[in-house]
């Protein structure tokens, strides 16, 4: 019988209440923290990319964090463009350090990517690692963070649609401590590709 759990959690974060999903796992090695994408375009802590990234993290002994942004579910506040999402993720990261006492790992899809790297940016220690899945890098300030505050692993589709995969190989291949993985013929939302994403995701987090 699985000893995973999974719970529904608020805390108060910068705005207001932060709605959280939590996932338990016995014995655990580390801590994700999960940024979800655009909330303009429906990006909820649900999100199909988000919940395979928890999938891959508890699957490899790591106690999850997800979170809706200000605004999204029951989450209170309003958007505010990536800068309050920032702190958003700072408040749901201090609580799940405090929570799990365990290395953390931030991770973030999307608009969400930005949002893990800026928070990341701004802590002290820095993260254990960034994992990040087609970060937006145009429509957000993300050239302002490089260099990442810690390692890094981005994953992105070479058909993306969304954001444009020239600018984030541009960006990011060969920085210092950044890992590219590129996945063949895949859109933004990894339509047909989740089983080799959470496959390349559990890849990284075996290997540290």
């Amino acid at each position: 019988m699985s000893s995973n759990s999974e719970e529904r959690l608020t805390i108060e974060g910068p705005a207001g209440s932060l709605e959280m999903l939590v996932t338990r796992v016995e014995n655990p090695t580390a801590v994700t923290v999960i940024c979800h994408p655009n909330p303009v375009q429906g990006g909820t802590m649900t999100n199909k990319v988000v919940h395979t990234l928890m999938r891959a993290s508890r699957d490899q002994h790591f106690c999850v964090v997800r979170f809706n942004f200000r605004g999204v579910g029951k989450s209170a506040g309003e958007h505010a463009n990536g800068e309050g999402e920032v702190d958003d993720c700072l408040a749901v990261i201090d609580w799940a350090l405090k929570e799990f006492e365990l290395p953390l790992w931030v991770m973030g899809f999307s608009f969400g990517g930005y949002v893990a790297a800026a928070a990341a940016a701004r802590m002290d220690p820095a993260p254990t690692r960034l994992l990040l899945v087609a970060p937006s890098v145009e429509r957000l300030p993300f050239a302002d963070l490089i260099p990442l505050a810690c390692p890094a692993v981005v994953m992105m589709g070479e058909d993306d649609d969304v954001v444009a995969p020239s600018a984030v190989f541009e960006l990011l291949d060969g920085q210092p401590g950044v890992e590219v993985r590129r996945f063949a013929e895949t859109g933004h939302f990894f339509h047909g590709r989740l089983v080799e994403l959470k496959e390349s995701v559990e890849n990284v987090l075996t290997l540290g």
